[in-house]
């Protein structure tokens, strides 16, 4: 079996797609709203790295856009997922709403091809009853899904301060109601004994708010956060009024 890149840094949507994904099925929970979710967790990880950034917002009827700021971080030989995304940001001032589509459009697949040729996940192409094509991405070595889901338990069970990677990864959580539903329930467990879904996601919602990264930062984070969740409540609404 082939082994992950151990010196290779995983981007908040690698991290957030092993999240959602059912080791065993090779699914993923949250296909839906993928294109959003994938891309909002881009602009975060720009956002971090300092590429970015929201503009201040001058009255009610004002949006704020976002800003194209510098190159990401990577010196000559930047992620070319992240250069790609800033390349869409840098075209022009746009809304967070009108970024997480566009950065997110094919963005999966290219993740989970990504995660395939790292060692993390296999690829497998199969047949619903015999006749038609599958393919499902099964958990190969979950050594760095377990990392990350462990920096998840340590801010949102036992309280620790997240870094601000984990920060971000948990607003973008959030921004789909699976906080809660990612951690293990054996994680769950705290000397004040199981927490429960109500206060897992007031947890997350504290994170969210709360002072872990430079405010230029998390204006971005929480302009992705949004977007995201607009974007997963009008698919929602669509899909309820098709049936």
């Amino acid at each position: 079996m082939s082994q992950p890149h151990a010196e290779s840094r995983t981007l908040i949507a690698e991290d957030l797609l092993l999240l959602l994904m059912d080791d065993e099925k090779g699914r993923l929970a949250a296909a839906s709203y993928a294109q959003p979710l994938f891309g909002g967790a881009l602009l975060a990880e720009l956002a971090l790295d300092g590429a970015v950034e929201v503009e201040e917002k001058r009255g009610m009827w004002h949006t704020a856009k976002v800003h194209a700021v510098h190159p990401p971080a990577g010196g000559a030989a930047p992620d070319p997922l992240l250069a790609r995304a800033w390349e869409v940001v840098a075209e022009k001032p746009r809304t967070a709403q009108g970024l997480v589509d566009r950065l997110g459009r094919g963005v999966r697949k290219e993740l989970q091809d990504r995660l395939v040729a790292r060692g993390i996940l296999e690829r497998r192409e199969t047949k619903i009853l015999g006749l038609f094509p599958s393919t499902t991405w099964p958990a190969v070595d979950v050594q760095h899904e377990q990392q990350v889901r462990a920096s998840l338990r340590d801010c949102l069970v036992i309280g620790l301060m997240p870094t601000p990677r984990t920060a971000a990864l948990v607003a973008l959580l959030a921004a789909v109601d699976q906080a809660y539903k990612v951690l293990a329930p054996g994680d769950l467990t705290s000397q004040r004994g199981e927490l429960s879904p109500r206060e897992v996601k007031r947890r997350a919602k504290a994170i969210t708010e709360g002072d872990w990264a430079a405010k230029a930062v998390r204006d971005a984070v929480a302009a992705s956060q949004a977007a995201i969740s607009t974007a997963v409540m009008v698919s929602t609404t669509t899909a309820a009024t098709s049936t």
